[in-house]
């Protein structure tokens, strides 16, 4: 049987069927850009790399306690492609599964998930509440806070940046660029006094 090949609004009509929290939906929109905008830069393809950031955690609010294993027999049913599925469980390597990130697809994934929360975080506490005007010394700033956003596994992040064989301060800026896309739809654009395109759900 030949595998399905899900468009951008049926991966986006399934995130929201297993997800209500608008946290999470915003936390998706965020990875979805940000994998979109490292497909970009890799000369990848886009649409698949942006559809499986956006459903990463499609299992998360509904079956915390089986994140990353339960997502593999909800896409299986939906006969999705198996290295969509390969690539989602990717990302909880060592945490919540034992996948390990070999493509580069799957290395993005892994190590951009955790750090679009310490950008999030970060542009929340600045003066605009803006990821517009954000650099990634910011970031970098509050990395070294560990009671700061004490939830990111900061070494993922940084086990991640290796096996892509990017500078850290690198991947930072590239995410943020990333995230800038979405800005408005993740709560980031601040106090509007920026403006960037928009990548409408």
């Amino acid at each position: 049987m030949e595998k399905h090949v899900p468009t951008r609004s049926e991966a986006f009509e399934l995130l929201k069927e297993f997800n209500k929290e608008e946290s999470h939906i915003k936390h998706a929109l965020a990875v979805e850009s940000v994998m979109r905008h490292f497909a970009e830069l890799f000369n990848e393809d886009v649409e698949k790399w942006g559809i499986i950031g956006l459903v990463h955690d499609l299992d998360y609010e509904m079956y915390p306690d089986q994140h990353c294993k339960k997502v593999r027999e909800i896409l299986t049913e939906r006969n999705w492609p198996e290295d969509y599925i390969r690539a989602i469980q990717s990302h909880g390597w060592k945490h919540c599964s034992d996948v390990e990130p070999v493509e580069k697809m799957e290395k993005v994934l892994y190590t951009i998930d955790e750090l679009t929360g310490l950008i999030a975080a970060t542009a929340l506490v600045r003066p605009s509440k803006s990821i517009l005007d954000m650099k990634a010394k910011s970031v970098k700033k509050k990395w070294k806070q560990k009671g700061f956003a004490a939830g990111v596994n900061r070494e993922v992040i940084e086990e991640g940046a290796e096996k892509l064989g990017m500078d850290l301060t690198k991947v930072i800026e590239e995410t943020i660029k990333g995230m800038q896309k979405v800005a408005e739809e993740i709560g980031l654009k601040g106090t509007g006094l920026f403006s960037k395109p928009s990548l409408k759900p």
